[in-house]
């Protein structure tokens, strides 16, 4: 079974963790809410409380993907975390999935990982990509690094990772589970 550790912090974009974390679990992935924080309760930026699942300080080495949502303040507490960066470079070299959306890939250009490479964010965090060639695109694989824009892509976001962890099929039959329509 794929496995997925979405990391969490205060201020993260509620629905962008959730809706991917969903998506993702109706197709019988692994995912667990895994806090930044010290501490299980997460308050999200808008307001919303959560409960993580269980605390950096306790997860392992064996996800497929790490998750990375967006949100204010939520990816600042992300970028400036050592533990985070160590184990998004980790995951990186070992070939493993690292995924970001809205805000959060200026946390991957923050950490040279998007040299060279195409993607995406919100529009306002463009210029936190450092090295990237800016796509405007709702999704963006270039290599084991997905991108996504914001709340609207989250459905697009979820069922690409969903392709690339359990396969086309799979996808498929989530999207039409959830009665999926694709963006305009």
């Amino acid at each position: 079974m794929a496995k997925v550790y979405a990391f969490v912090a205060d201020g993260m974009e509620e629905v962008e963790c959730l809706g991917v974390c969903d998506v993702l679990n109706r197709a019988g992935v692994d995912v667990t809410l895994v806090s930044v924080m010290g501490r299980k309760q997460i308050i999200g930026s808008h307001g919303f409380k959560l409960e993580a699942d269980t605390l950096f300080e306790e997860i392992t080495d064996d996800a497929d993907v790490l998750f990375l949502p967006g949100g204010m303040p939520g990816t600042l507490h992300l970028g400036e975390s050592d533990a985070v960066r160590k184990a998004v470079l980790a995951m990186h070299e070992a070939g493993k999935i690292v995924a970001a959306i809205c805000a959060a890939p200026g946390v991957l250009g923050r950490y040279g990982l998007l040299q060279g490479k195409r993607a995406c964010s919100f529009p306002d965090h463009e210029v936190n990509l450092t090295g990237a060639e800016v796509s405007r695109e709702p999704v963006v694989t270039d290599g084991n690094i997905v991108t996504s824009r914001g709340l609207g892509t989250v459905m697009e976001f979820g069922l690409k990772l969903l392709e690339l962890l359990v396969g086309p099929e799979k996808r498929d039959e989530i999207k039409e589970k959830i009665v999926y329509q694709p963006m305009a």
